[in-house]
């Protein structure tokens, strides 16, 4: 195509899967381009919880989550800044008799499968982890090398490594036709055209539109998670906090503020990057705190957001090849917990390409899951 910038690989989503993929790929002496229909950390990437856990994860994800982790403790190595990463633990309480059977249950499956990072711990050693936890916790799952990061600061600084490794960042480049001929794929944006023969579609809740560009489908839901902060108050957690009954995510900073979220939505609409906080789910959130925490009751929030995120009918994501091109390859719908993964995807995208194969089990992951053809959708 005439006057179109041509490299090795066309990212399409500069979020963190995206950026990710593109630092490995120029360290294996790729050329990528990465065309970002806003702006890095946008969306899912930059305001979400920021959680780094292996605690909770689909059995599937469990192999990733723990190759994440190691690159999580050297997190500097990878993208020259610790991201604001602390190793605080990371905690799932039980507040009845039903919850500490499942708990019993969910760490017993995970001992057969050879993993020890989720402990089961009783109400006297979880009042020693939250002193301020409400006396009705009767236990939790407690992963102590778990932790929590900035979302914010880690965007940021994978797309300056990505930058110092020479890859093409563009932004405000949204995709408007993809064709594939001749060996190549050929995507026009608003600021130009681009050709590669590997195209990877990391665009998150947009990544079903690029799946039909290319034959693809999957049935991607956007949601908005929400967030909100308080004002500062005395320290009294050092954790994540989680609970098997309630939508929650739950930390505290090192300025006093807290920050809740975890399973409230408001409204998404990523035809138009809107994403709305709903009163009633920041309510929700705010009696759940409570019931765990009742000295927060006149605590106020101070400021509340919502991001776009793609959520999978399975809560997994895809990641692997094109079902329907070659050399086409999907890393999105990471359904509120891509971030800690973020590392890892990008090491296995770039095997994908630079190898065939991928060194850690992704078949679960498969576009194949969901059908073979538009309309045809197994969910």
């Amino acid at each position: 195509m005439p006057g179109s910038e041509t490299s090795d690989v066309i990212i399409i989503g500069g979020g963190l899967h995206g950026l990710s993929t593109a630092i490995h790929l120029a360290k294996a002496g790729l050329r990528a381009v990465v065309l970002e229909k806003d702006h890095p950390g946008r969306h899912a990437s930059g305001v979400n919880a920021g959680g780094v856990r292996r605690r909770g994860r689909h059995l599937a994800e469990i192999p990733l989550s723990v190759a994440a982790q190691e690159v999580w403790a050297n997190i500097a190595e990878f993208v020259g800044d610790d991201c604001g990463f602390t190793v605080c633990g990371q905690i799932e309480i039980a507040e009845s008799d039903d919850e500490l059977v499942q708990q019993a249950h969910r760490v017993g499956q995970l001992r057969g499968l050879g993993y020890s990072h989720e402990q089961l711990i009783d109400r006297e050693s979880l009042r020693e982890i939250v002193p301020a936890l409400s006396p009705h916790c009767l236990g939790a799952i407690w992963c102590p090398d778990d932790g929590a990061a900035n979302p914010y600061r880690t965007t940021q600084a994978y797309y300056r490594t990505a930058l110092s490794l020479g890859v093409q960042v563009k932004t405000a480049a949204a995709v408007g036709e993809i064709e594939q001929s001749a060996g190549l794929w050929r995507v026009r944006v608003a600021p130009g055209r681009f050709e590669a023969p590997i195209l990877v579609n990391c665009a998150g809740a947009w990544g079903q539109q690029v799946c039909r560009m290319i034959g693809d489908d999957a049935p991607v839901e956007a949601a908005a998670p929400m967030l909100m902060i308080t004002e500062a108050v005395e320290p009294f957690i050092t954790p994540v906090l989680g609970a098997v009954g309630r939508p929650l995510s739950f930390k505290q900073f090192a300025n006093g503020t807290v920050m809740i979220g975890g399973g409230q939505r408001g409204r998404a609409v990523p035809e138009t990057n809107i994403a709305e906080t709903r009163l009633a789910g920041m309510g929700n959130s705010a009696r759940t705190v409570k019931a765990l925490f009742p000295q927060l009751g006149p605590v106020q929030v101070v400021r509340c957001w919502a991001g776009i995120e793609a959520v999978m009918p399975d809560a997994i994501p895809v990641i692997g090849p094109s079902r329907a091109a070659e050399n086409a390859f999907h890393a999105f719908g990471f359904s509120g917990h891509g971030f800690q993964l973020s590392p890892i995807v990008g090491r296995l995208l770039c095997e994908l390409i630079t190898e065939g194969k991928s060194s850690l089990p992704i078949d679960a992951f498969a576009i194949a899951r969901f059908g073979n053809a538009f309309g045809e959708l197994n969910g």
